[in-house]
């Protein structure tokens, strides 16, 4: 087995040259991170893209420079602000840990301190530990689960490998810049050790890859077979009255948690009758594919006889579809045409 002195030696040193360039990073030998920041991009790039989370990022800084701005936002804005991230539940937990992180004059300094906060695991515990207070803790995301598997000749299938794989880059882990390390560990596998086609003529620990020297690193991590997704199916009112359509909040808890939305039924748990009395008629369908599973729903319009028996009605003018989660601009989108028309 390699040496892994050596690993993170070298490791550290490309990333000194190599470093990815990203809104919330200090570069290396820049200084301390700035918690808040650290905070902010872990949460946001749980099960996220960075070049989706740059822009979203950028904008939640302009609008909150500090943690104790963002405590004091309003919910509603901020819920919209995050609308196209996804996995609303996040946003939640964003406002709960922002006031009790504010409300005690900062961030705990401590992976458990931090651990304890809303919305926060082990994983995120770590990171934000490790970039903020450069504390020796192991950071193991889908990259590095994708680098430990190659360096270690790891054949083992995930997510059963997960345990063996955490506690071999616990192995790799300096005592010294571990916070560097976790950040150079990132960008080597997502700029090298990319799943499919590994750079490994140009990849700084090529001489340590046990995988590349059994010619299977392209192959590893394994992956057990995918479980197909079920379907599921509802029905989404467009409910019109004069020149407004009806919206309403969802529960604080579950799918698209504390967003705006037109109002659905049979597909979330819930069994819901339409939002008053109208003449429906079915003008579409959409499609959505959530993480559990794939969905479809019928869309129905109809004009509001009298008021609504829920939501609030808005104006079509003050529609904001940048401020609906996915699922309903597709719907906005159908229904947009159809009122149009």
């Amino acid at each position: 087995m390699r040496d892994s002195k050596v690993i993170g030696e070298r490791l550290l040193e490309w990333y000194d040259r190599h470093a990815r360039v990203l809104p919330w990073r200090v570069p290396p030998g820049g200084g301390a991170a700035d918690p808040y920041r650290v905070w902010l991009s872990e949460i946001m790039l749980q099960q996220t893209t960075v070049a989706a989370v740059k822009s979203y990022f950028e904008r939640f800084i302009s609008l909150w420079p500090s943690v104790g701005d963002l405590a004091a936002a309003d919910d509603a804005r901020v819920m919209a602000e995050w609308a196209g991230l996804g996995y609303y539940a996040r946003a939640r937990n964003l406002l709960a840990c922002a006031r009790i992180v504010s409300d005690a004059g900062g961030f705990p300094r401590t992976r458990e301190g931090l651990q304890a906060l809303p919305g926060i695991g082990p994983y995120t515990s770590a990171a934000i530990a490790a970039i903020a207070y450069d504390a020796p803790e192991t950071v193991v995301d889908g990259n590095v689960e994708r680098v430990v598997a190659r360096l270690r000749a790891i054949e083992t299938p995930l997510p059963a490998a997960k345990p063996e794989l955490i506690a071999l880059a616990e192995t790799l882990t300096p005592q010294e810049r571990p916070g560097d390390y976790a950040q150079a560990m990132m960008d080597l596998g997502a700029t090298i050790c990319v799943p499919r086609n590994p750079a490994c003529g140009i990849c700084p620990l090529i001489a340590d890859c046990e995988a590349r020297e059994k010619g299977i690193a392209a192959e590893l991590p394994r992956k057990a077979p995918k479980i197909a997704r079920p379907n599921r199916s509802g029905i989404v009112w467009v409910a019109r009255h004069g020149n407004s359509l009806l919206l309403e909040e969802r529960p604080a808890k579950g799918l698209l948690g504390g967003m705006l939305a037109f109002p659905s039924t049979g597909w979330d748990g819930r069994d819901l009758p339409p939002p008053g009395d109208a003449d429906w008629h079915e003008i579409g369908e959409v499609r959505h594919v959530f993480t559990h599973f794939n969905l479809s729903l019928r869309v129905m319009l109809g004009d509001l006889v009298g008021r609504p028996e829920r939501g609030h009605l808005v104006s079509l003018r003050q529609i904001d579809r940048d401020g609906l989660p996915g699922l309903m601009r597709k719907v906005w989108d159908v229904a947009r045409t159809e009122i149009a028309a």
